[in-house]
C-alpha cells in the first residue's frame, strides 16, 4: 500500500498516512475524477471503512482530501454517528490530524501560511477557501482550458460542468451572482469556481 501512496502523496507524508490508514482499518480506493467531490467516506454493510479519493488531484490536495475523509471516520467513531458531517467535532478532528503535516518537508513554503490560516477553522471543502484553492491549483499537473469566475468580465456567458449556461452579473459580498439563461434563476458561485467561457 505505501508504494502505491508514493505516487499520490508528498514523499514525507507517505509513512504517516500509511500508519493512519492501517490504524483506522481504512479500505482506500483511488478513483477517476468526480466533478462534484475530491473524495468521500462511508462505512459499508460489513463495517469496513471505505474512503475514495480522486486520482487526478495534485499531491498536496490528495493529502488534504485523504486526511479530510479519515477525519470523518475518526470523528464518527469518537463522537457517534449523529454528529454533523462538517460540524465542530469533525473540524477539531481534522485540525488534529492535519497539523502534523503542515511543515516545510511536506508542503511548499508558499502554502504553509495559507494552510495555517485555513486550519484555524477548516471548511467542508478547501475549494470554498478561494485563496488556498488557487494556491493549490498551481501544483496541478495537467493544464486545463477552464477559467475562474472571478476572471470573467461581467456580462460574459459561461458553461459549467453539467452543460448549464450562465451570465455573470454581480458580486455579492464574496460570491458572484450569475443568471442561468435557461431558467432565469440567479445562482451564487464561489470566485474560484472553474467554468468554460463562451464566445460572446
Amino acid at each position: 500500500m505505501s508504494n502505491v501512496l508514493e505516487k499520490y502523496l508528498p514523499e514525507h507524508a507517505v509513512q504517516s498516512c500509511f500508519e493512519l490508514i492501517k490504524a483506522n482499518h481504512v479500505h482506500l480506493k483511488i478513483v477517476n475524477e468526480r466533478v462534484t467531490r475530491h473524495g468521500d467516506y462511508r462505512k459499508d454493510a460489513q463495517g469496513y471503512h471505505l474512503i475514495t479519493v480522486n486520482a487526478n488531484l495534485n499531491k498536496y490536495r490528495f493529502l488534504m482530501t485523504l486526511i479530510h475523509e479519515i477525519a470523518h471516520l475518526v470523528a464518527f467513531e469518537k463522537y457517534g454517528r449523529f454528529i454533523k458531517p462538517h460540524g465542530n467535532e469533525w473540524k477539531l478532528t481534522f485540525q488534529k490530524l492535519m497539523v502534523p503535516f503542515i511543515r516545510p518537508e511536506i508542503f511548499p513554503n508558499q502554502l504553509l501560511p495559507l494552510l495555517a490560516r485555513h486550519f484555524r477553522n477548516p471548511k467542508a471543502s478547501s475549494d470554498t477557501d478561494a485563496t488556498l484553492s488557487l494556491a493549490l491549483k498551481q501544483f496541478d499537473e495537467e493544464e486545463n482550458d477552464k477559467n475562474y469566475i472571478f476572471e470573467l468580465p461581467y456580462g460574459s456567458h459561461f458553461r459549467i460542468h453539467n452543460g448549464r449556461i450562465f451570465r455573470k452579473i454581480a458580486l455579492r459580498v464574496k460570491r458572484y451572482e450569475c443568471l442561468e439563461l435557461n431558467t432565469g434563476k440567479v445562482f451564487l458561485f464561489q470566485p474560484n469556481a472553474e467554468v468554460e467561457l463562451l464566445p460572446s
